[in-house]
């Protein structure tokens, strides 16, 4: 006996009714802030943005963005930020891109490439914020050491994962939930753990 989708997932329903009636001000939110609406977005509750004066932040095409709790059955710890600290600072999201509950911190730069995955409540920081020395953090508690972040195109990145400063991901490269990345990862592996190592190579798409 079939079951009708609408009648298997009512919440997908639900939320769909949510994000259509959210259009509105979700596309005058993102103007507000300089931000370019582009074509076949999904924007499950708006994300929080804080642009610098002088910075970009530039999202391609048919992007999904979950802030919502109930946007995702893992569940949304807070709404998806999307920040630039630094006057020059750069965030640029490529196309089909989804992001849930995701933190983009920028004071120099972070690039994400096309079909990327972030799962839930991920972060992506290219900042230290503050002085590992203890003179330099008393003399300027603000002056954190901060190198660009790039996430190359395919690449999937599990749940509750944290990006830290200077590092690449190679082009279809997997995360596994849980990870701290400190250091680039090549192309076409999967990574895990804390620090994140190699596990296994991945077959060639």
């Amino acid at each position: 006996m079939s079951i009708n989708p609408l009648l298997a997932t009512p919440w997908k329903v639900v939320n769909e009714l949510r994000r259509l009636a959210l259009l509105p001000y979700a596309r005058a939110y993102f103007a507000l802030h300089g931000v370019r609406w582009q074509a076949g977005w999904k924007v499950y509750g708006c994300p929080l943005i804080q642009r610098h004066a002088g910075s970009s932040i530039e999202l391609g095409e048919r992007l999904q963005l979950r802030s919502w709790f109930g946007s995702n059955p893992l569940g949304v710890n807070h709404r998806i930020v999307l920040a630039t600290w630094a006057a020059g600072a750069e965030i640029r999201i490529g196309n089909q891109v989804g992001l849930t509950g995701t933190t983009l911190c920028a004071e120099t730069a972070i690039h994400i490439g096309d079909r990327v995955r972030i799962g839930a409540n991920s972060m992506v920081a290219d900042s230290d914020f503050h002085p590992i020395d203890i003179a330099e953090r008393r003399a300027n508690p603000k002056g954190g050491v901060s190198r660009p972040i790039a996430v190359e195109d395919d690449v999937f990145i599990g749940m509750h994962v944290l990006i830290l400063k200077g590092v690449t991901i190679g082009q279809g490269s997997v995360v596994g939930a849980g990870s701290v990345v400190s250091h680039s990862v090549p192309p076409g592996v999967v990574v895990a753990g804390n620090p994140a190592r190699i596990i296994r190579e991945l077959e060639p798409a």
